[in-house]
């Protein structure tokens, strides 16, 4: 086996390592559950109420923003407590690099998320008529929408902050945005002009049109597009998480 190969191999297993380590002391935080369950319910039910709109329909937004909220939380969420607990800094010299840290808390962003969004669905195949038409195409959006949402939360762990609120609100000034413009509450050709200039800038637009067209909607964006859209943004999203986090480290934070 080449020495590229072994490397990847550790990487590989010491982020499999972080992943299961943040689902062991992480996922049942009451933090973790309000900001990434609690909270994208209210707000769905908050625009369901009083507007004439068929319960299946709302569906795919609902799985689209509980899988926003949930695998993006794992990561603004767990990097503070790390640092308050003064284990960061343990992780940091441990004989995993901090590529394989990050990936690790990835990978459980990914888990966390697609793990949740199968209750929404769940809930909306049996409590109203929405069907899957292309299982294929909604768990593609599922699984590369939370690759995407988990990079965007560690991305935005960078901060050296050691409290989850400051790193929380952090996360939500750049959340909601994308949220709004990203066709869940709204379809996106439905937005006036600025916000369908906007919407391409979110990942959510894309994810969330995959998991329409896995309902049987239509999709706003050609489905390659989408595709391909969700791997550049887990791909830039992770790099600029890596970088960002090596910069504070750079300066001892």
């Amino acid at each position: 086996m080449s020495e590229m190969a072994q490397t990847w191999r550790r990487e590989a297993r010491g982020a499999l390592v972080i992943a299961r380590k943040n689902a062991l002391l992480y996922y049942l935080k009451p933090p973790v559950l309000i900001f990434g369950v609690l909270f994208p319910v209210f707000f769905f039910l908050a625009f369901k109420m009083g507007r004439p709109i068929a319960a299946e329909n709302i569906v795919p937004g609902m799985v689209a923003m509980a899988l926003w909220f949930t695998a993006s939380a794992i990561g603004p969420l767990v990097t503070p407590w790390e640092r308050r607990a003064r284990t960061y800094e343990r992780l940091i010299s441990s004989p995993v690099s901090l590529r394989a840290i990050l990936a690790g808390d990835v990978v459980s962003g990914l888990v966390f998320g697609a793990c949740l969004s199968v209750i929404p669905i769940v809930l909306g195949l049996t409590l109203t008529d929405a069907q899957v038409t292309s299982a294929l195409l909604l768990v593609g959006g599922i699984v590369l929408g939370a690759l995407s949402f988990a990079s965007l939360g560690v991305l935005l762990a960078a901060p050296p902050a050691s409290s989850p609120s400051n790193i929380m609100l952090l996360s939500n000034l750049v959340r909601l945005p994308f949220l709004f413009v990203s066709g869940i509450f709204l379809p996106i050709a439905q937005m006036p002009p600025w916000a369908r200039w906007v919407s391409p800038i979110s990942p959510l637009s894309y994810a969330g049109d995959l998991i329409r067209v896995g309902f049987g909607q239509r999709a706003y964006f050609p489905v390659w597009l989408s595709l391909l859209m969700l791997a550049a943004f887990t791909a830039a999203l992770f790099w600029g998480a890596c970088r960002f986090h090596a910069r504070w480290r750079a300066k001892g934070l």
